[in-house]
């Protein structure tokens, strides 16, 4: 008979261990491995929730489904397979999404610490602010690629999850996504968008038409292009119609969408003179005279690792629009598909239309299997770095039940060795920010926008729920009236969405008070109105008044300084020509302070520089289940 295994944690810890009470979060890349790590370390009490069913492509890295199980609950079928590894454990899955009012305050205080798994900045957002209302330690987690992160959250005593800024998606301004593409991005993006138009909810800003407003045509040439589209000779003979109103009036005809798509519209784009005077003007194509030869690659090698030619596209273009026109059609009147990468349709739409635009604009094409990373924001998981993650994560729960939170750290997987050959860096856990608009005493932030043309649901649904991450809020105007602007209660304020701000007498210098009481949360918003924001954002959320004001003297101190300087180079001028030689700036040494002061490195992890690599990678990315928190 085997001699029992040895106890790897003291008595003391094991006994902890076995009375701990335990919330995971995610049952995903990560998920299933923290569970598997759970059990095995000798957890009893554990609860799983998960929103998510099993897909095909989950099978490659989260070991604990199979195939059978595709369709079938995440926390249910991981709760089923970690218990293969200790039967003795008790594990409670939910199939539920976390945000759900089901799962309030005095849900989560029944836990000893939540450990999360997640995959979004959103729901993220949500169990920290429920972590810091319970006053319960969280263990915050994400990978992407090769790259990890694990920290400890714990209220009062270290910063919390939005302490820090988040680095924002990249979004790109609509006159280059319409008229002038550089990049293949930029067609990815016109093709997702002309998908919408055509199948899905149409959104004016998604528009995939030229636009005449574009700031280059500045003067009479956008004037110009819109009085010589009456000209059928300049226009490819196209009356200008919405791109939904064309799609249903062909009966969504491969060959006239294409034309409207690629020849008319582009030739409307070259009756735009402005545009081409520095830059490559695009080649319309037509349905009947496609290129015989292109940068495709032909019919040898996997489909998503080829690139198509041309006339594939095509061809993938028209079984598309027949396979979606049908998917429509299930919908009855009324409906609307909505994009999925997983989607072969989708997919291959979006494909084969980047791929035509690209080629119009000169841009190089790209592979299925590229487009699709690129389309859906993704960053390929790797099944090892979940593991070391998972790892890392019951580390410092361990480290919080023996009492010593205040020796966890924030540890950084890199992908590449430090100075010292480290793969892993440990780095001090930081103080609370007094700034953060969420776990200091008195919590406020401020809005900039324009009053006159921000409604109350935008409000609601950007600022209060995305930007702020508010679930479900109710704002009163703090003008002592306690004037209900929106409330959480179905119904009750609904006249008031599509309403502008200032119709409520909010302009600048108001403050809202903003309630969350799913979150245990409250927020004081000050509005700071402004006609015109930088690069035509439709608002800005900062940390307060101060900081706004900081960076408004800062704007005007760069203004003044750039006249001055410009004034002064004009006055240097000369005959002689000479040269003035200006130092360049010491930017790297003041990006290692700032970074610094972000994160303090453990002494013995210290790089040569004295500061911590640090992982930048952007929470809106999907990383199939798994990413990065910074």
């Amino acid at each position: 008979m085997a001699a029992a295994m040895p106890h790897v944690l003291s008595p003391e810890l094991q006994q902890r261990v076995n009375e701990c009470k335990l919330l995971v979060v995610g049952a995903g890349g990560i998920g299933c491995e923290l569970l598997k790590n759970l059990v095995l370390t000798g957890f009893k009490n554990i609860e799983l929730i998960d929103l998510d069913t099993i897909d095909v492509s989950n099978l490659n890295r989260q070991f604990l489904f199979r195939k059978e199980h595709v369709g079938k609950s995440k926390s249910q079928v991981a709760k089923n397979s970690a218990l293969a590894f200790n039967p003795d454990t008790n594990i409670v899955s939910y199939h539920d999404s976390i945000t759900s009012t089901e799962y309030g305050t005095n849900f989560f205080r029944k836990f000893d610490i939540v450990m999360n798994a997640l995959d979004n900045r959103a729901a993220r957002n949500h169990v920290n602010r429920m972590c810091l209302a319970a006053d319960i330690p969280l263990v915050e987690s994400g990978t992407a690629g090769y790259l990890g992160q694990v920290t400890v959250i714990k209220k009062s005593l270290t910063e919390c999850y939005e302490c820090q800024p988040k680095p924002r998606q990249k979004t790109f301004p609509g006159c280059t996504i319409r008229n002038t593409p550089s990049e293949p991005i930029h067609c990815i993006v016109w093709a997702k968008h002309l998908f919408n138009q055509l199948f899905g909810e149409e959104d004016p800003d998604q528009d995939v038409s030229p636009d005449t407003e574009d700031p280059e045509l500045a003067g009479d040439a956008g004037e110009s292009a819109l009085q010589e589209k009456s000209n059928s000779d300049a226009v490819g003979a196209v009356e200008r119609k919405s791109t939904r109103t064309w799609a249903m009036e062909s009966g969504y005809d491969p060959q006239k969408l294409f034309n409207k798509l690629f020849r008319d519209d582009v030739k409307y784009l070259l009756s735009m003179e402005t545009l081409w005077k520095k830059r490559k003007a695009p080649i319309p194509l037509d349905w009947e005279n496609l290129p015989d030869t292109d940068s495709g690659t032909g019919e040898a090698g996997i489909r998503d690792q080829r690139l198509w030619t041309i006339k594939e596209c095509c061809s993938v273009f028209s079984n598309c629009l027949n396979g979606l026109k049908e998917d429509l059609a299930k919908q009855g009147e009324g409906g609307m598909l909505v994009w999925d990468k997983d989607d072969m349709l989708a997919m291959d739409f979006v494909t084969c239309t980047a791929n035509i635009r690209a080629y119009i604009f000169s841009i190089a094409q790209k592979t299925r299997f590229d487009i699709k990373s690129m389309a859906g924001n993704i960053i390929p998981a790797i099944a090892t770095t979940n593991a070391i993650i998972a790892g890392l994560i019951v580390m410092e729960g361990l480290k919080i039940l023996k009492g010593d939170i205040e020796k966890c750290k924030t540890v950084y997987l890199n992908r590449q060795p430090n100075p010292r050959k480290k793969l892993l860096v440990p780095c001090t856990l930081d103080k609370p920010n007094p700034k953060c608009y969420v776990c200091v005493a008195k919590p406020e932030a401020t809005v900039v926008c324009n009053t006159d043309k921000v409604t109350v649901r935008t409000l609601e649904d950007k600022i209060l729920k995305v930007a702020l991450g508010m679930v479900a809020p109710d704002v009163e105007i703090d003008d002592g009236k306690g004037t209900i602007l929106i409330s959480s209660e179905e119904g009750e304020t609904e006249e008031n969405a599509d309403k502008i701000l200032s119709e409520f007498g909010i302009n600048n210098g108001c403050r809202l008070k903003c309630d969350d009481f799913l979150q245990n949360y409250s927020l004081v918003l000050n509005v700071a109105h402004r006609e015109k924001l930088e690069e035509d954002k439709e608002f800005e959320v900062v940390g307060d008044m101060s900081e706004l004001q900081a960076k408004e003297e800062e704007a005007k101190e760069e203004k003044s300084e750039n006249k001055e300087e410009s004034q002064s180079k004009t006055n240097d001028v000369s005959d002689d020509e000479d040269l003035m030689v200006v130092d360049e700036p010491e930017d790297e040494q003041i990006v290692n302070k700032q970074v610094v002061s972000r994160k303090r490195k453990a002494e013995d992890e210290l790089t040569d520089t004295g500061t911590p690599k640090k992982v930048k990678v952007s929470d809106d990315q999907d990383v199939d289940d798994d990413i990065v928190i910074l």
